[in-house]
């Protein structure tokens, strides 16, 4: 008996959409996908998953209107992060909401989790509340999406010098804010 054909990949249903606006292709891409970029949107938006959710439909609307600007020079997940962060910024202008899951963070490989840092959620939810909002998506893309320092600077379109400056700041501010918390 024959094995069944391998799934296709990535590049190969980019390729169907993109000659023959084969839309159960890009259903596919989506379908593989959405998981992770309604994650991400979720830590974004500190846990509002209506927000999320409008966030991710956002992000693959944009990403389907935009296949033909990718180029390929990044994995695919990265072009929808920075989908994602991008919707997520235009929508953000201005406002100091909370714009990552504390609980994500605390499960990542980061100093938060220390033992020296013994965090309440809402100590943490409102320090993260204090974060812009670049820091905070630098933040939750390295340590709570677990990308590379180069992997998130491609994403929100910066240099690594300036990616690993917000998580710096972003880490030192959350650091002052929770040694407050009595």
């Amino acid at each position: 008996m024959a094995s069944p054909p391998p799934a296709p990949s990535d590049t190969e249903l980019i390729t169907r959409v993109l000659l023959h606006d084969d839309r159960r292709a890009f259903g596919e891409l989506v379908a593989r996908h959405q998981a992770a970029v309604r994650a991400l949107s979720r830590r974004l938006t500190g846990g509002d998953l209506a927000q999320a959710d409008d966030l991710a439909q956002e992000t693959f609307l944009r990403a389907y209107r935009g296949l033909p600007g990718y180029r390929g020079g990044a994995k695919f997940s990265s072009w929808l992060y920075r989908i994602t962060c991008n919707v997520f910024f235009s929508r953000d202008r201005g406002s100091r909401e909370l714009l990552a899951e504390p609980s994500a963070l605390e499960e990542g490989p980061t100093a938060l989790a220390s033992p020296d840092f013994v965090l309440e959620r809402h100590d943490l939810e409102k320090a993260l509340a204090l974060l812009k909002p670049r820091e905070r998506a630098a933040l939750v893309l390295t340590y709570a999406n677990e990308l590379t320092h180069e992997e998130a600077a491609a994403v929100l379109d910066c240099p690594v010098g300036t990616l690993k400056t917000h998580v710096a700041r972003a880490k030192e501010k959350l650091r002052r804010q929770l040694e407050e918390v009595p």
